[in-house]
């Protein structure tokens, strides 16, 4: 869908309704261990949803140092998000990871902005400065959340702009050059209000890159710039406009090599890199260094409007298009063999229509939902023939053949023989769907909710792949198994329906303390999955169908406070059939089924406050999940734990902010945080595991300025403390050749930062 056309759509939905947006409820009589939340689409307690649902408030994650979203699933049990670079996240709740790059294939977790799904993968990750909060919702949602949402969704709600003047910024600095400058201004009456943040963030990369004319790996360089526009011309009409883009510059990812050498001595993950990427780089995979260009754009309009005392009717209108490239060197040596690119281009439409009930006895919504998106996943190779062949039959034995112990590259002696390829998917898919979700009271101490969403969806996949034969072999290809489809762009098509319910109930053992039991059915798309194949009489279409993903999700749980203390406790048992891998096979990644999978679990967290000034808080997360051991299971999956699934993951810590005299305010924050061992692909390898990790991490300063010290604010903060060597990934592209590559973590950051209110 053109801009031009979605921006015509906008207008006509502004002209057609005096105005919508999220529904302008009163918001619950709250104290200070409650956040509200808008979960269920409607303004509540969080003790109060009858789900799952970890909230953090925008100011809690200042408290906490936390300024990614990687950062944040330290401290919500049964998340975790691995970011292998902008461009790649790894995206996991209660073990099931949702991080495929592939147009053709959907979303497991359901990244929502301000209300929509912007799971797509190559566009979804994007800062997270100025936000109100993040709700992070586990279990199937699909009646709250759409289709996306099989195993949860992540929330996040920016802040919007208020009555007043008002206004912060913060500049910071910290080792490997760490600058930071970021803030917002807020101004507005009581009928229009206006507000503009941004966050511009730059570190030199960690791992130390050898190659020359190439910068350090695992750095950051991003820029995020907002604008929200609110309108509330009567008490009942609001309207929300909000304008983001982001941009990421990153260096390249360090996919290190462990055995093939570095000049500096044998290959280490946690040592020197030498990732030169292809001489041809410019040409072949379109970028003259490795890294990331990124730039996603934003545009949200959504309006409310409460049209009689019970009913409202709120309207979400956005578009939102990204356009990536990424530059990596997969074999992660000075070698010029597995050299590629990643070209990710998308544009997105959604409208959802929701009308809103609230009486007495009663409460819920109905409404219909459309979903486009258009997409596309570009993959250049470039390599040296000579050096390809070499690398790629070589052993522990005659590994020297490919990269010496001096780093220097044997089979690149003389002149080289350049090679290319490119492959690309595709996908278009439109989703159609109704919803209703209502909770009856038929007590005060009993809520019982129930909703559904009919689903339609019309998929349609192409593939495209420009495979030169080899010079040297004379072979079809380069790498086994790439085919040529003759300059054609295969395309292939399908439609799916589904039925998605929940049903919950919650109980009220107090005024402050609920049990609540949920059963959900989620589900992942279908995978109308192309490729190419090669006959005696030319190309043709490889189509290999994907069966939708089936979970039910079954829960029951306890939340409130009693005194001093407040948190929840629930436990879960999920059950999946056609469970959806991702595996590497060759330069693709491909999707399979297999089979069946059973995933069962704990989540706690807990919250003391003795003292105005001082908070103690912890939770953990166990899971015992994997693939069933069947004789109906996939070959190589029977047994596998999920990837990326810790069986256990923990955090606890204290928060002090006090007055110290003489206008001053002290605070701190000191924080630890625990996960067992992972696994970063299925089948399970020992060559890709992570033994368990303790992270200790701390944000303190001292507040001045002002009656309550907290005009400006002097931090200090290190992340990683005690600098802890431990894997962010391990595998990857690399491994499906038969040299796994490995990427470090974050060593230990630290730095200094300075805030103004006003």
């Amino acid at each position: 869908m053109r801009i031009t056309s979605t921006l015509a759509f906008l207008l006509a939905s502004v002209a057609a309704l005096p105005a919508m947006a999220q529904v302008q409820e009163t918001p619950p009589e709250i104290d200070e261990n409650d956040i509200v939340v808008t979960a269920q689409k409607r303004s509540e307690k969080g003790v109060d949803v009858p789900i799952t649902l970890s909230a953090v408030t925008g100011e809690r994650m200042k408290q906490l140092g936390v300024s990614d979203l990687d950062e944040l699933a330290f401290f919500v049990p049964g998340l975790n998000i691995q970011e292998q670079s902008a461009n790649n996240p790894g995206i996991v709740i209660r073990g099931i990871t949702s991080d495929s790059g592939s147009a053709q294939q959907a979303a497991r977790v359901t990244l929502y902005y301000n209300g929509v799904d912007i799971s797509r993968s190559r566009g979804s990750y994007q800062d997270i400065y100025d936000v109100e909060r993040i709700e992070v919702i586990k279990g199937p949602q699909a009646t709250l959340f759409g289709t996306a949402s099989a195993v949860g969704a992540i929330s996040i709600i920016s802040a919007r702009p208020k009555e007043g003047f008002s206004g912060e910024l913060t500049g910071g600095i910290g080792n490997f050059d760490q600058r930071l400058l970021a803030g917002h201004i807020n101004l507005g009456s009581d009928k229009i209000a206006g507000r503009i943040a941004f966050a511009f963030k730059k570190r030199d990369g960690y791992v130390n890159n050898l190659a020359p004319n190439q910068d350090d790996l695992n750095g950051q360089n991003q820029l995020g710039v907002r604008g929200s526009l609110r309108f509330t011309p009567t008490e009942d009409v609001t309207a929300d406009l909000i304008l983001t883009y982001d941009r990421q510059r990153n260096p390249g990812t360090a996919f290190v090599s462990r055995a093939l050498p570095t000049s500096s001595g044998p290959g280490n993950p946690f040592g020197d890199a030498y990732l030169g990427g292809s001489p041809l780089s410019r040409q072949a995979l379109g970028a003259a260094k490795l890294g990331l260009k990124r730039d996603v754009y934003d545009a949200n309009l959504t309006l409310s409007y409460n049209f009689a005392d019970d009913w409202s009717v709120t309207m979400v209108n956005a578009y939102r298009k990204f356009d990536s490239l990424e530059v990596f060197d997969a074999d992660g040596s000075a070698a010029w063999y597995l050299e590629f690119a990643e070209g990710a281009k998308g544009d997105q439409f959604n409208h959802e229509t929701r009308f809103a009930y609230t009486g007495d006895r009663f409460r819920g919504s109905f409404g219909f939902n459309f979903f486009h998106e258009n997409s596309l996943q570009n993959v250049p190779f470039s390599a040296d023939e000579r050096v390809f062949l070499t690398c790629a039959q070589t052993t522990p034995a005659t590994r020297s053949r490919c990269v010496a112990a001096n780093g220097t590259v044997p089979a690149a002696a003389g002149t080289p023989v350049p090679y290319s390829s490119v492959f690309q998917n595709s996908g278009i898919n439109d989703s159609y769907s109704v919803f209703a979700d209502g909770t009856f009271t038929p007590t005060p101490r009993l809520e019982l909710t129930a909703g559904v969403r009919l689903l339609i969806e019309q998929r349609q996949s192409g593939f495209f792949a420009r495979v030169p034969r080899s010079v040297i072999t004379g072979g079809a290809s380069l790498i086994p198994g790439q085919v040529d489809t003759g300059g054609k762009t295969f395309r292939a098509e399908d439609s799916f329906a589904a039925v998605l319910p929940r049903f919950n109930a919650l109980y009220r053992l107090s005024d402050k303390v609920n049990a609540y039991a949920t059963v959900s059915k989620g589900r992942r798309s279908a995978t109308v999955q192309l490729g190419a194949a090669s006959t005696a009489t030319g190309p043709i279409a490889a189509f290999t169908p994907v069966a939708a993903e089936i979970v039910w999700n079954y829960e029951v749980g306890l939340k409130g406070s009693a005194g001093i203390v407040s948190g929840s406790i629930g436990a879960y048992y999920m059950t999946y059939d056609n469970f959806q891998v991702s595996v590497n096979d060759g330069a693709r990644t491909i999707t399979k089924s297999a089979g069946t999978a059973t995933n069962k679990g704990i989540e706690a967290e807990i919250t003391i406050r003795p003292v105005k000034w001082f908070s103690a808080f912890a939770n953990i997360g166990y899971i015992d999940g994997g693939i069933d051991r069947k004789a109906t299971t996939a070959p190589g999956f029977s047994g596998a734990k999920f990837r990326l699934q810790p069986d256990v993951q923990a955090s606890g810590g204290i928060t002090i902010d006090t007055p110290i005299g003489h206008g001053l305010r002290l605070f701190a924050t000191p924080t630890i945080t625990y996960r067992s061992s992972i696994f970063f692909e299925i089948p399970n390898t020992p060559a890709v595991e992570q033994g368990p990790v303790t992270l200790v991490n701390v944000r303190a300063g001292i507040g001045f300025g002002g009656d309550a010290a907290d005009r400006f604010e002097l931090v200090g903060f290190a992340r990683n403390l005690f600098n802890k060597d431990y894997l962010l990934d391990a595998g990857n592209t690399g491994g499906a050749f038969g040299i796994p590559t490995y990427i470090p973590a974050e060593p230990r950051l630290y730095g200094v930062q300075l805030s103004a209110k006003f």
